[in-house]
């Protein structure tokens, strides 16, 4: 009976004990101070730890990924919320809430991508041919191609950064590089129309995360990691700040109406 019930739940993660912690086999004592935050994401994740090289690249990731300001609505709803009085972790969790498919999600999609265009190739297509016909699906369906344009940033300041790391660690044998020339293929293409629509940071993360073995499921989750960073800051500089109920439109500014014209019940 006891055995049943400690099979419960069972997990191959924590195993906890009196005085005893040890994270995938390792005892907690052990790791700290001994493996950087970057390889504990990683081993708790992957159940082994990575390289020094391997962290490096997901460091680079979760750095990235931060902070977007308050125009980003993750980061707005986490400072409303904490200007309504919530907690921090309850105002950090209304942001989290808001990270899915359509504002956070890109690169989740944008690695899925990539692995389809990685089974494209490996079916005999160029890297080139499999992200030409690619984006030209995209552009019938008229949909995004996940990881690329940004609404702010003609080009983002994230890309150059993230992409040249991941260059050299190919060019060192970190990794393959057979994502990354799936990216700058992608890249190439969306270039040759009238609007260039070049690589954003969930592009480059997501080649980097495909490049490193991570699922996709992981990738958003992995943003979300980063993210919680920068809506931690800002819940606590709103908290510290006097304005209280801090609603999405300055005080005096209404939103525009587009309903009926004032009018009376009828028979009244």
């Amino acid at each position: 009976m006891s055995e049943s019930v400690g099979d419960w739940w069972s997990t191959a993660i924590t195993d906890i004990g009196p005085g005893v912690i040890r994270l995938r086999g390792y005892a907690v004592e052990d790791l700290i101070g001994a493996v950087s935050y970057p390889q504990m994401v990683w081993l708790m994740t992957r159940g082994e730890l990575p390289t020094a090289a391997e962290a490096k690249l997901l460091e680079l990731t979760l750095v990235a990924a931060v902070d977007h300001g308050p125009q980003a609505p993750s980061i707005a709803a986490t400072r409303m919320a904490a200007s309504c009085g919530l907690d921090l972790n309850n105002a950090m969790a209304t942001g989290v809430n808001l990270l899915g498919d359509v504002h956070g999600g890109a690169g989740q999609q944008c690695l899925e991508v990539l692995l389809q265009l990685r089974a494209t190739v490996e079916a005999g297509e160029t890297p080139e041919s499999a992200a030409r016909a690619l984006v030209a699906d995209y552009k019938h369906r008229k949909a995004f191609v996940p990881g690329f344009g940004h609404r702010w940033h003609p080009r983002d300041p994230r890309r150059d950064p993230l992409i040249t790391a991941l260059q050299q660690a190919a060019e060192a044998g970190t990794v393959r590089g057979d994502y990354l020339e799936l990216v700058l293929a992608l890249e190439q293409v969306l270039a040759e129309g009238t609007k260039p629509v070049p690589m954003n940071v969930d592009g480059a993360t997501a080649a980097i995360y495909a490049e490193l073995g991570f699922a996709p499921e992981l990738a958003r989750g992995l943003f979300v990691l980063s993210r919680s960073v920068g809506l931690l800051a800002h819940a606590w500089e709103q908290r510290n700040e006097p304005t209280r109920i801090k609603g999405p439109l300055p005080k005096g500014i209404n939103p525009t109406y587009t309903g009926p014209a004032p009018r009376s019940l009828p028979g009244v």
